[in-house]
């Protein structure tokens, strides 16, 4: 089974650079306090690496 992880959207997009808000988008994380389980890739860290201040990461498994 892959690795997954939990995020959860803690930040508002708004008055935020538009490349941040495409991250944000393509996390699949549109809205506050919304989570998503993601397969943990160096894509999906990478992403995470850019907004910390707009995303946290909930829970790790595998």
């Amino acid at each position: 089974m892959a690795k997954t992880i939990t995020v959860k959207q803690i930040g508002s997009p708004i008055r935020r650079p538009e490349k941040q808000r495409q991250t944000l988008i393509g996390l699949g994380l549109n809205k506050m306090h919304k989570t998503r389980e993601l397969e943990d890739t160096p894509a999906v860290r990478g992403m995470i690496a850019k907004i910390p201040h707009m995303v946290q990461i909930i829970e790790e498994k595998g």
